[in-house]
């Protein structure tokens, strides 16, 4: 009982230095991006609002100071080394994977690294997880079932599954407090996944990452004084594969990203039909937004058209809570069918 109460007192007290460092830090950088001319253009919103870029860099650095803290409290206080390769092997992705993120919005959007380069600098990103051999190949596939697959789990699907996350997890993005909210979400959810089942490293992870986006939350909701970036989504991507893999949750990992497929499938509809695809929605008067093309080719695409279909104003702060309201379906209907043994 004296180890657990101690280990709960060091993972609340990393919980609050990560999300104090957040709230700290935010409103400094927000002042020197503006001083600096380091905004952009709030693109849901009439007129030219400008909006301080980068603050994902941030919630990494706190996040990352929150498992050093945690890592240093088990060793100093307790005398104990816990998840020393798994805990350095996350942190060193974390950092490599927002610093390429960050070199993608200093040199702005639409105009930041080609999307090739990106693709092909995230895939090696995952050597810090290759080197320590992180996961099982062993992998339990919804309807297909368990299946080995050796040496290649290390060296080729845990590059793929860790590019294909930080790609996917950019793609639903564009609206005040979108990433951040979906980012806590699926946090919130592996906690709970990983706490049932006792995998103790990704449940403190979970919730380290998760009180840095709820503290980034309080100046990206609408309306936003802050945007995430590139900085933040492909390090939250890669976070979340990370810790899929950190603890051999591959089913449940992937179903609870389902909303992702979903905006992969509908970005390949745009492709065809000859359009690169924009979340954003085109803002009217009354402060409603308006679908952008005839099609849907997002998610949020979809959401503007269902509100508008159900009598509802299609707002930027309603389209944002509607697909997180759909992550947490999803969520609770993974947890429903993993933790059952449903699927």
């Amino acid at each position: 009982m004296v180890v657990v109460l101690t280990n709960i007192s060091y993972l609340l007290t990393s919980v609050l230095v990560t999300t104090s460092l957040t709230l700290t830090i935010i409103p400094v950088w927000v002042r020197i991006a503006f001083s600096r001319g380091f905004t952009g253009k709030d693109m849901n919103k009439l007129g030219d609002v400008r909006v301080a870029e980068g603050g994902g860099l941030w919630v990494v650095i706190s996040c990352t100071f929150g498992i050093y803290l945690l890592a240093t409290l088990h060793r100093y206080l307790s005398n104990e080394v816990v998840y020393n390769d798994e805990f350095f092997a996350l942190t060193s992705l974390l950092l490599l994977t927002s610093l390429l993120g960050f070199m993608d919005d200093i040199l702005g959007w639409k105009k930041g690294l080609p999307i090739w380069v990106r693709v092909l600098f995230i895939a090696p990103i995952s050597i810090p997880l290759i080197v320590i051999k992180a996961g099982v190949s062993t992998v339990s596939i919804p309807l297909v079932g368990v299946v080995d697959f050796g040496i290649l789990y290390p060296l080729v699907l845990v590059p793929v599954g860790v590019l294909g996350a930080a790609n996917a997890f950019n793609m639903i993005a564009g609206y005040n407090g979108l990433e951040a909210s979906m980012g806590l979400t699926l946090m919130l959810f592996t906690a709970i996944f990983s706490y049932v089942k006792g995998i103790d490293l990704v449940f403190e992870c979970s919730l380290i990452m998760a009180s840095a986006l709820a503290a980034f939350l309080r100046f990206n909701w609408y309306p936003a004084k802050v945007f995430p970036g590139n900085t933040l989504t492909y390090a939250v991507g890669a976070y979340y594969a990370s810790l899929v893999i950190l603890g051999n949750m591959e089913k449940f990992g992937v179903l609870l990203y389902t909303l992702y497929f979903i905006e992969f499938i509908l970005f390949i509809r745009g492709i065809k039909d000859g359009i690169y695809k924009e979340n954003f929605g085109i803002p009217e008067d009354d402060g409603t937004l308006k679908q952008p093309y005839s099609k849907v080719y997002s998610l949020t695409h979809l959401a503007i058209v269902i509100l508008g279909k159900l009598g509802i104003k299609p707002t930027e702060v309603r389209v944002t809570l509607t697909l997180t309201s759909l992550q947490v379906l999803v969520g609770m209907v993974v947890l429903a069918v993993t933790l059952l043994g449903l699927i």
